[in-house]
């Protein structure tokens, strides 16, 4: 695996004045501190307030002050904003990269890549809200004499819990649709991951967006967590399914919903009449994109005993001419793993693996020489169970090979997980690998790609099964879960009750005689 260029120089935008400017927007009272951290040399960008209970008690009490003047916006005024800030954040997604790969360490490829995500979904959501939040009639239990109105009413204050993984996409891109849905929002995202999320609610305002109706506090989930789910009215949260069932317990206990967008270990299937070549070149981004630190990753990857041997090869030679570099410019391949702590927790999952037997083909080191955090992509075969990469979530970049015989066995195979949330299925005959993907336990199937068709589909659900998550980003339902629904029903005649002198046994009657009608009829 070859090093790519081992230039480090910072861009020159990034300075501490602009940096410490991001973070005075974070409530701090007590004078504690996070060392927000450059991930390529370890040095420190800025000091990062940490939020105390009475910090996040406040910002969501200013958060909901400015959401009753926000609400009360008609939706043109509001999207106008929104419209503003697409424009905004298109002209500065150069400095937005910049500062991605600076808190995080991912390659530039793909922290421009995240900026694109949050101007596609605004551009989404300003196309379909008129639509989604107008007032909806609809017949009432007696024809003509009665009429209800679905009205969409913001919430009230919403909680986003954002991941360090794509700090950007998830906390903006989930504060849109919130926003346009007339809600405030309390964002938490990640320590190591602030800035980018920080700069994104200062360009919202430089839009026209009220001041205060977006808060930013800063802290561990767990001492931020508890005091911010019992102020607001509805969390958003991504993140792992641990903390995922944590965020469910809690949100029930004070009676608010949420949406979590969790774990998973995902699935490629590369049937007999795949494509090799091109299977083979999406397998580099599905396991090492982000150096795999993405919820839709690919960590097992099965192909057909027929073309197993001639993929393994190529996708082995491939990978091992992946460039791995900490640099500012559009080099390398991959980037670096968010933290010391994390490329430790990768290096066990594979030092686990090839201590029960399992063989790495290429990669499995640690890569000091380019930076504290990075690690090699690595190929594994022979993964069983009982091994941590075999089971766990890895969430780096670790690829297991497989191979099976049958589409069945495939399937089978992809389904024996905990997890739901991303599965690709690699085939010529796209009614074939329609079929496939029908049949597997996942919330996204991509075919003949590995996750971006689908995430990037923003008229479509996307969310996870079974463990890999509750309730969906994007699509209709990725705006009104932001909403209730208040039904605001008409009668105009009193004719639900007996009329007159007529009896109870004649009014049931009638009522049978008018329900067999309705039906026979199709009104009801």
């Amino acid at each position: 695996m070859s090093a790519g260029m081992t230039e480090r120089v910072r861009p020159a935008k990034l300075t501490p004045a602009f940096l410490d400017g991001l973070v005075t927007r974070v409530p701090g009272s007590t004078g504690n501190t996070w060392k927000l951290t450059e991930v390529y040399t370890g040095d420190v960008l800025t000091e990062l307030p940490q939020s105390s209970e009475s910090d996040i008690e406040r910002a969501v009490a200013t958060a909901r002050a400015a959401q009753r003047e926000w609400g009360s916006w008609p939706l043109r005024k509001r999207l106008k904003v929104m419209k503003k800030f697409h424009a905004l954040v298109v002209r500065n997604q150069l400095l937005i990269t910049d500062l991605i790969q600076a808190e995080s360490g991912k390659n530039r490829r793909m922290a421009f890549e995240e900026t694109c995500d949050v101007p596609m979904g605004t551009s989404h959501y300003i196309k379909r809200a008129p639509k989604l939040l107008k007032d909806r009639k609809h017949a009432g239990p007696v024809p003509v004499l009665s009429s209800s109105t679905e009205v969409r009413r913001p919430k009230g204050v919403v909680g986003i819990i954002a991941p360090w993984n794509f700090p950007f996409a998830t906390g903006i891109s989930d504060t849109i649709p919130a926003l346009i849905a007339g809600n405030g929002v309390v964002l938490k995202p990640d320590n190591k991951t602030a800035l980018s999320p920080l700069f994104g609610v200062r360009l919202l305002e430089e839009a026209g967006m009220p001041r205060g109706l977006v808060q930013v506090v800063c802290g561990e989930g767990p001492d931020v967590g508890p005091t911010l789910m019992a102020g607001v009215d509805y969390v958003m949260f991504t993140g792992s399914t641990a903390t995922g069932r944590v965020i469910g317990e809690t949100a029930g206990r004070h009676l608010i919903g949420c949406c979590l967008e969790l774990g998973g270990k995902n699935p490629m299937l590369v049937l007999a009449d795949a494509n090799v070549d091109e299977a083979v070149h999406a397998a580099l981004f599905g396991g090492f994109g982000n150096s795999g630190q993405i919820c839709m990753h690919i960590e097992r990857l099965y192909v057909h005993d027929s073309l197993y041997e001639e993929f393994r090869d190529k996708f082995v030679a491939a990978t091992a001419a992946m460039t791995v570099g900490a640099t500012y410019d559009f080099g390398p391949d991959l980037g670096s793993l968010v933290s010391v702590d994390h490329r430790d927790r990768v290096a066990s999952h594979v030092d686990d693996a090839r201590a029960k037997g399992a063989t790495v083909l290429t990669g499995g080191r640690a890569r000091p020489d380019l930076g504290p955090a990075f690690y090699e992509p690595t190929i594994l075969e022979g993964v069983t169970p009982d091994m941590l990469a075999g089971s766990t979530e890895t969430f780096g970049p670790v690829v297991g090979l497989y191979r099976f015989r049958t589409e069945e066995e495939a399937i089978r195979l992809a389904n024996d997980t905990d997890y739901g949330l991303n599965a690709s299925v690699w085939s010529t005959d796209l009614e074939r690998a329609m079929d496939v993907a029908r049949r597997i336990d996942s919330g996204n199937v991509n075919i003949n790609d590995i996750l971006a068709t689908a995430f990037a589909s923003k008229g479509t659900p996307s969310g996870g099964l079974k463990q890999s998550g509750v309730g969906a980003r994007h699509g209709d339902q990725g705006l009104l879960k932001y909403t209730d629904a208040q039904n605001i029903a008409v009668l105009k005649k009193q004719v639900m009750e007996p009329q007159g002198d007529q009896t109870y046994e004649a009014y049931a009657r009638q009522t049978r005689i008018t329900l067999k009608l309705m039906r026979w009829t199709g009104i009801r």
